[in-house]
């Protein structure tokens, strides 16, 4: 077993925790086994939590100063008796908070869309607008799209790593074969949402992170990643049953665009030709 982690070189964060997001002890019998998934270099640091090696860009310069409301949304705060810590300002701005948004998809209010490619999750809240929440996509989240649904949520959430993972690292797995308890170091953070497609078990979750440096980047493991301010708030939100449509990377910034910008853009094109 490794006794600590390797310390990081320029360009390099460590990020607490290897954000799997297979097997999370369902309340229904049909669950598909997990399929293989590329995992990141982990190691195993001296209080016997599981680490991660990322690299992540450097934050780019803010474009707006950081206001105090945003600030407040995402300050330190008490939820089932734990306290989950501030996120530090250094992974904030004005882009990244949660924010209403005008988002122009043609779907009911309550759907969720994940659009992987920008980082940005929306929940669609009726009259061509959204909440827009940024994400870190793993590779989970990177290999899954179409629809699905939330067949239901946890607080604090019990994760289990996959057979395939403890067989390809024991040294690293075995000790959580029987699952982590919710937490702050359990690697689903504070919420998670599982989604089901024609009543099987995706595999996909929408979750928390106590890795605030990789929101807004793709990372090497785990699905789709938010604050855990925002999971929060995004799961009093969300109903069971909700439908989530993830899109494809071809589909990256769809729906921000009004229709009728949509097609005079095309008869600009046109015209132009």
């Amino acid at each position: 077993m490794i006794s600590q982690v390797p310390k990081p070189v320029a360009g390099l964060v460590l990020l607490a925790l290897v954000a799997a997001c297979a097997r999370p002890l369902p309340p229904v019998s049909d669950v598909s086994e997990a399929q293989p998934q590329a995992v990141p270099n982990v190691a195993m640091t001296e209080n016997g939590y599981l680490a991660e090696v990322e690299v992540l860009p450097p934050e780019p310069p803010r474009k707006r100063p950081l206001q105090p409301e945003t600030r407040s949304m995402y300050m330190s705060t008490q939820d089932n008796g734990m306290t989950i810590p501030a996120v530090p300002e250094k992974y904030l701005s004005e882009e990244k908070k949660r924010q209403l948004v005008d988002y122009y998809a043609p779907y009911p209010a309550g759907t969720i869309i994940v659009d992987p490619g920008a980082t940005k999750l929306y929940h669609l809240q009726g009259n061509d607008q959204a909440m827009q929440y940024t994400v870190a996509v793993g590779a989970a989240g990177r290999a899954f799209n179409g629809e699905a649904k939330v067949a239901y949520q946890r607080d604090w959430p019990r994760w289990t790593p996959t057979q395939n993972m403890i067989k390809r690292e024991p040294e690293v797995y075995n000790q959580f074969k029987d699952g982590m308890e919710g937490g702050l170091d359990n690697p689903l953070g504070a919420r998670a949402l599982y989604l089901y497609r024609n009543g099987k078990d995706t595999l996909y979750r929408i979750h928390g992170t106590r890795s605030p440096a990789s929101i807004g980047h793709a990372v090497s493991s785990g699905c789709i990643r938010l604050f855990n301010q925002d999971i929060i708030h995004l799961a009093d939100q969300v109903k069971n049953g909700a439908r989530v449509i993830v899109l494809n990377e071809s589909e990256t910034g769809k729906y921000l665009r009004a229709p009728s910008d949509v097609v005079q853009l095309a008869e600009d094109v046109l015209d132009a030709g």
